[in-house]
């Protein structure tokens, strides 16, 4: 919330570095920047992290398949797994949760079980209008607190370097480069990292 207020009046047109810095001390003064961040405290703290819900099933895939066309391509092994996501992430152990504001899905990411303790975690995907607030971190932050609490042994997950904001989050969470596999599901993907848990 700070950052996105220091951001927000920064922007002034000044013509000096000192001009610049008295805007932001009256704005600091007035009471204005304080207002910002517990404005943006309170709108963030109106998004909720949710578990699937079948009424949901349509933002999943929704959300999944524009990030995909947006970033790469939708492969047959991601429709597959979009359309059916009770079969083939929830049957099997797997989990999905939403970033949801009143009652909208704003983001999703999954965890699908490879094996009793270690999880994959995938299909993650913000609205485009939301991207920037930072509704992929909470989610993230989200499935590392539940993997934590039951007790997962491993995270891993399938990315692509030319995601670099991603990979610089994975990174700041945790998630360490591992040797990618010859076969993987995804042909898009040329990283692989993990988290020990």
């Amino acid at each position: 919330a700070m950052d996105l207020a220091v951001k927000k009046y920064t922007r002034f047109p000044a013509n000096s570095l000192i001009e610049h810095i008295n805007l932001f001390e009256r704005v600091l003064k007035s009471g204005e920047f304080l207002q910002t961040i517990i404005h943006t405290l309170e709108k963030e703290n109106k998004i909720s992290i949710v578990e699937y819900r079948p009424k949901y099933a349509r933002a999943f895939y929704e959300l999944n398949i524009e990030w995909l066309e947006t970033f790469f391509y939708v492969e047959e092994y991601d429709r597959e797994v979009l359309s059916n996501a009770e079969k083939y992430i929830l049957g099997p152990g797997g989990h999905i949760f939403f970033a949801v504001e009143n009652d909208r899905a704003l983001g999703t990411v999954a965890l699908m079980k490879e094996e009793d303790g270690v999880f994959e975690l995938t299909k993650m995907a913000v609205r485009p209008d939301q991207r920037g607030k930072q509704i992929g971190q909470k989610l993230m932050q989200h499935c590392l607190d539940f993997a934590r609490r039951e007790q997962f042994d491993k995270l891993f997950l399938y990315s692509n370097r030319k995601l670099e904001n991603a990979i610089h989050i994975y990174r700041k969470f945790g998630f360490m480069e591992v040797k990618q596999e010859s076969e993987v599901p995804y042909k898009r993907s040329n990283i692989k990292m993990e988290l020990e848990l």
